[in-house]
C-alpha cells in the first residue's frame, strides 16, 4: 500500500467536498482538522477547486488533501500544481491513470464491475475507488469481489451515510470510505463550520 493510502486507511473516512467559494477553503480545512479528520477529497466539479486545494494545503501542510473528479490530464496537472497529494476519478480511464503514474502521484480510479477491476489490476493498481457504491451493489457487491480479488482494497464512495458507513468499514477489503454528509453544500455555503466540526467528530467515532 502506498504511504498516502496507508495514512488514509488510518483515518478511515475521507470527506468528499464540493466547494464553490474558495475563500471558505481554509475555514473548512480547519473545521475538518479540529474534528479529527485532517484529510479531504476536493472534487473538480467547480471552477474554484484548484484554488481551494492550494489554500488548504498552504494553511495546513500536514493535511492530506486530494483532488477528485479528475477526468482529464489538464485537471490532473492543475490539481498537482495546487498541492494535491492524491487523485481520484469516478471511472477508470487508463490514460489518466498512466499520466498520474508518470507524475508519481497516487491515484484511485473508480470501478464498479469485475472487468473494470481487472483493468485496474492490469495497470498495477490494487487500491481502487468503488463508485457509485450504493447504486452499484453496495456491501454485497464488495463481498462478492473479496474472494476472486483478495489483494484489492477499496474506498467506497457514493451513498454512504452515518447509518451505513460502519458496515462498509467492517469489510476486510475496504480501507477507507468517502463521504460528504459532514461537509454538506449548505453547511459550507452558510459558513457553519462549527456544525462541520461536530459532524466530523461524530464521523470519527463511527470509524473507531
Amino acid at each position: 500500500m502506498q504511504p498516502i493510502f496507508e495514512k488514509l486507511a488510518k483515518m478511515r473516512i475521507v470527506p468528499v467536498i464540493v466547494i464553490n467559494d474558495p475563500s471558505k477553503a481554509v475555514d473548512l480545512a480547519k473545521a475538518l482538522c479540529d474534528g479529527g479528520l485532517p484529510c479531504a477529497e476536493v472534487t473538480f466539479r467547480t471552477a474554484g477547486a484548484a484554488e481551494a486545494i492550494r489554500a488548504m494545503t498552504q494553511a495546513f501542510p500536514e493535511m492530506l488533501v486530494g483532488a477528485g473528479t479528475i477526468l482529464t490530464t489538464e485537471q490532473a496537472d492543475k490539481a498537482i500544481d495546487a498541492g494535491a497529494k492524491f487523485l481520484v476519478s469516478p471511472g477508470l480511464n487508463p490514460e489518466i491513470v498512466r499520466y498520474a503514474q508518470s507524475k508519481g502521484i497516487p491515484m484511485l480510479p473508480g470501478i464498479c464491475t469485475p472487468s473494470e477491476l481487472e483493468q485496474g489490476l492490469s495497470l498495477g493498481l490494487e487500491m481502487l475507488k468503488f463508485f457509485p457504491a450504493e447504486a452499484a451493489g453496495g456491501i454485497p457487491m464488495l463481498k462478492s469481489f473479496a474472494s476472486p480479488y483478495g489483494a484489492v482494497k477499496f474506498m467506497p464512495t457514493g451513498g454512504l451515510t452515518p447509518s451505513n458507513v460502519k458496515d462498509y468499514l467492517a469489510l476486510k477489503n475496504v480501507f477507507a470510505c468517502g463521504g460528504s454528509w459532514m461537509v454538506k453544500d449548505e453547511l459550507i455555503a452558510t459558513g457553519d463550520f462549527a456544525k462541520i466540526t461536530e459532524l466530523t467528530k461524530e464521523a470519527v467515532e463511527l470509524a473507531v
